[in-house]
C-alpha cells in the first residue's frame, strides 16, 4: 500500500468513526484511532466505554459493523 492509499484509508476510517462518536458520546464514551495495519484498525474506548461490559458489543456490533459498511477494506476492528 503507497502513503498515499494508507491516507485515503486512514482518513476514510476516521470519517467513519465521526459518524459514530456521537452515540458513543451520549453514553459518555468515546472512541480513538490508534492505527491501521493491514485490513485491521486499532481503536482505544474511552471514557464509559472503557470499562464498560457491553464494551465488546459494542466494538463488534456497532463501531466495526459502522466501519466495514463504510470502508469495505476493513476486516476487524480491535480495541487496544
Amino acid at each position: 500500500m503507497t502513503t498515499t492509499q494508507a491516507e485515503v484509508l486512514r482518513q476514510q476510517v476516521e470519517d467513519a468513526l465521526e459518524e459514530v462518536r456521537p452515540a458513543l458520546q451520549t453514553d459518555g464514551g468515546d472512541v480513538e484511532l490508534v492505527g491501521i495495519d493491514g485490513g485491521v484498525v486499532k481503536v482505544r474506548l474511552l471514557g464509559a466505554c472503557g470499562g464498560c461490559p457491553m464494551a465488546l458489543m459494542t466494538l463488534v456490533g456497532f463501531v466495526e459493523e459502522r466501519l466495514k459498511q463504510r470502508v469495505p477494506e476493513i476486516q476487524q476492528v480491535v480495541n487496544v
